[in-house]
């Protein structure tokens, strides 16, 4: 399936499947694709981040559900108490989610508490092993974000899936 992404300003992007294929002036790939879906957006397309410290981030801090009414921020795990696996799973979904509201397409790795590993392989998102400057490219991954003009991340895309979309 051909999806359009089309931004208020810039290059639009094509996507086919899991990868970009082609990017241009919008008008240009519409008329070039007519039967591909087309997704607007009020900001800017470019690609997403690299979180080089995402392994320290996600094993090292707990990320607290809102239920829990211990703040929104990372905490030290020892100021919540014992943690178990399934505590540490849905710290890490909290983390990954609150990394693809950043714009954030790729972590650095590896990953060694098996929660936290399989929380970020079902995310999806790559693990590298170590940092690289995101980059958007005819027949690379369709890995980008949509950022506002205040910077603020609209939303996420990897492997060419919204995984993020700002309410």
């Amino acid at each position: 399936m051909l999806t359009l992404h089309v931004p208020s300003e810039g290059d639009a992007v094509l996507v086919a499947d899991a990868r970009v294929a082609a990017l241009g002036p919008a008008a240009e790939l519409a008329a070039a694709h007519p039967a591909a879906r087309e997704r607007r957006w009020a900001g800017v397309i470019g690609p997403g981040r690299c979180r080089a410290d995402a392994a320290a981030w996600l094993e090292s801090a707990y990320h607290p559900d809102p239920r829990e009414e211990l703040g929104s921020g990372p905490l030290d795990p020892a100021a919540v108490g014992p943690l178990d696996d399934a505590r540490w799973g849905g710290s890490a979904r909290r983390g990954l989610q609150r990394l693809l509201a950043d714009g954030v397409t790729a972590l650095v790795g590896p990953f060694t508490r098996l929660p936290v590993r399989t929380a970020v392989q079902r995310s999806g998102l790559p693990v590298l092993a170590g940092p690289r400057e995101p980059v958007l490219a005819v027949g690379g991954p369709a890995h980008f974000a949509v950022r506002a003009p205040d910077g603020t991340c609209l939303a996420t895309v990897v492997s060419g899936r919204i995984v993020y979309r700002r309410r």
